[in-house]
């Protein structure tokens, strides 16, 4: 691959990643608007923003695996395909129901974005080059919902809500174009793949490596949902500040994710993926865990909320990359997969996480305190696990074989 065509297929690849920020985060800015527009309830408007989330980690499973058996390129057209009649019939709604199956339809279509990117990433660069093209996916697909509610928010303000909707056609047609004319077929071998779907699910699973690794993409996604779902009600309940110093605060979250997957990106090729797994996991332990001990000491405010939320994400930004390699490198065969079940774990759990703190919420900054060292400390452990047994394996074959 020349230098020219690998950049215009890295920015390709990067592109499709983008589908889930267009799908999710724009929306963010319209549900006031859409809840006068059509005349419904908050809960129905904020119901059709969770579906979406919940779609996307469904949809990611069956993405990965059909991508094993079919190739990618098919599967990423078909997918791409849905999200633009998702997000066509979103912008033609006229009641609750039009736009709950556009919204439906958009996200089944959405999922295809990051897993089949990674996997196709795993095909063309191999385990060598992976963590750096993933940090390169992961990093734009933290841009993307940076800038997606700005200029959502903006299209509300100058053209109405629908006009989001006609944004993200017109963004998703562009794309659909890009994968057609640049992207090509990566998976060489998917014919020689003859385990079912449930069967190369199990497989993975039951691989206590890739359980590693999926677990603390997960856990580390957790904990962040987890400390930015309580930041606005701690900025504005407890310490009384506005919507537009929480905003600008909260940067510090996914500035801290992109200088953490940068640096990742280049210490590649001098520490091993689970080296980095490991400190990734440690930095976002010690970060939670000292915020833990000044706040319930009683000490509040913006910078203890959003500095500790910076070493999170730059410990997230570190471990994530080297971690969601490691699961794709578990069995080049099921990268795929891999990458599916990836994905699912880690929006499930970041969900999880996120809900489990609505629940517990009280008033007080405790319930995130518990919750996000909660899932710190399991990040903490399941990103040692593959360094464990790295070592483990080093004292057997330095102790060689046992003598009868």
């Amino acid at each position: 691959m020349s230098r020219s065509t690998d950049a215009r297929f890295a920015i390709a690849l990067t592109s499709v990643s983008l589908i889930g920020p267009l799908s999710i985060h724009m929306f963010l800015p319209l549900m006031p608007a859409v809840k006068a527009d059509l005349g419904i309830s908050s809960a129905l408007v904020g119901l059709a923003f969770s579906m979406t989330l919940f779609t996307i980690a469904i949809a990611t499973l069956v993405y990965g695996g059909l991508s094993d058996r079919f190739g990618r390129r098919p599967v990423l057209l078909i997918g791409l395909s849905l999200f633009l009649a998702g997000t066509l019939l979103s912008a033609l709604s006229t009641g609750i129901a039009s736009l709950f199956a556009g919204r439906l339809l958009q996200a089944v279509g959405a999922g295809c974005g990051v897993t089949l990117s990674r996997a196709m990433a795993r095909d063309t660069y191999g385990a060598d080059g992976l963590v750096r093209v993933i940090a390169l996916l992961t990093t734009a697909y933290t841009l993307g919902p940076m800038t997606a509610p700005l200029i959502g928010g903006a299209l509300l303000d100058w053209l109405g809500w629908r006009s989001v909707f006609w944004f993200g056609f017109i963004a998703g047609s562009v794309i659909l174009w890009g994968a057609i004319t640049v992207l090509k077929e990566t998976h060489v071998n998917r014919g020689k793949l003859t385990e079912g779907f449930f069967r190369s699910h199990f497989r993975l699973l039951g691989n206590m490596r890739f359980l590693a690794y999926v677990s603390q993409s997960g856990l580390s996604s957790g904990t962040f949902m987890a400390m930015a779902t309580a930041a606005p009600f701690m900025m504005r309940d407890l310490l009384g500040r506005s919507s537009s110093e929480f905003g600008l605060y909260f940067m510090l979250f996914p500035l801290g994710y992109c200088i953490g997957t940068f640096i990742a990106s280049r210490l590649t090729h001098r520490f091993r993926i689970d080296s980095m797994v490991w400190f990734g996991s440690a930095f976002t332990a010690l970060a939670v865990l000292g915020q833990s001990i000044f706040i319930l000491s009683g000490h509040l405010t913006p910078l203890l909320i959003f500095v500790p939320g910076f070493l999170v994400t730059f410990g997230q930004g570190l471990a994530l990359p080297n971690a969601q390699a490691g699961a794709i490198r578990v069995d080049p065969r099921l990268a795929g997969t891999a990458s599916g079940l990836g994905v699912f774990v880690q929006m499930m759990l970041g969900a999880f996480f996120s809900q489990l703190y609505s629940l517990l919420a009280d008033g007080t900054a405790r319930p995130m305190v518990w919750v996000a060292l909660g899932g710190a400390l399991l990040t903490f452990i399941t990103g040692m696990i593959p360094e464990y047994m790295n070592r483990c394996a080093r004292l057997r074959a330095q102790a060689g074989p046992v003598q009868g």
